[in-house]
């Protein structure tokens, strides 16, 4: 068998840490790369698209709710993803699915729960905890944002999240290292891919793909 290809995108050092540790003693040999943020990510991804399995974190810093999935589904459609996350409610997992993702597994779960889960989704099999069903339950306005998204480049999406959050064009241009005439332009296509015509009506549409806060225990 192949050695098995892993990349874990979760800002918690000591998270990625222990599912490491379990994804080794579950998967002998396999390869597991630790990412702390979305734009980490797509540079690893920009170089190396041979991961057999993304298992990624919905509250990440530099994405909104669902959007780093998004983005994730549509430029590397070919490598599956596992949401690995804290918030369990079921309509939380089942908007996952609606967005791309192969399967949902609560940060909470049992080592053996996530070797199943993984072993589910690398079969092709769509994997949610036990007892929930999935029932798909994007709007319209939902679907049509998650679309949207879609369609931006990776540094337009980069761009975008930054914007959302409420930075300046000089203060993405510093953080990107890149001119800020080149943000302008930037700027621009991505209002008009998201139908918008400020950062305040961006970020309302952004805002579309929030998750609600992790479940406290």
């Amino acid at each position: 068998m192949d050695t098995l290809r892993f990349i874990i995108a979760d800002d918690h050092p000591l998270f990625r840490t222990a599912l490491k540790a379990s994804l080794t003693i579950s998967f002998e040999n396999c390869l597991v790369v630790e990412v702390a943020s979305i734009t980490e990510l797509q540079t690893v991804l920009a170089t190396d698209t041979s991961s057999d399995l993304i298992l990624l974190d919905l509250h990440m810093p530099d994405a909104q709710g669902f959007s780093g999935l998004i983005h994730l589904q549509a430029h590397y459609p070919e490598i599956p993803v596992l949401v690995v996350s804290a918030s369990e409610s079921p309509e939380v997992m089942c908007r996952a699915i609606d967005h791309g993702a192969a399967g949902f597994l609560p940060k909470s779960s049992q080592a053996e729960t996530i070797s199943l889960a993984i072993n589910a989704v690398l079969s092709g099999d769509r994997w949610l905890p036990e007892g929930i069903q999935f029932q798909t339950g994007q709007n319209s306005k939902e679907q049509k944002m998650a679309r949207d998204i879609a369609s931006l480049t990776p540094q337009q999406f980069r761009v975008a999240s930054l914007l959302v959050q409420g930075l300046l064009n000089k203060q993405i241009a510093y953080e990107l290292d890149i001119t800020e005439a080149t943000i302008k332009a930037h700027v621009t296509e991505i209002f008009r891919k998201l139908g918008v015509h400020s950062r305040t009506q961006a970020a309302l549409a952004f805002s579309q793909l929030d998750v609600s806060p992790p479940d406290l225990p």
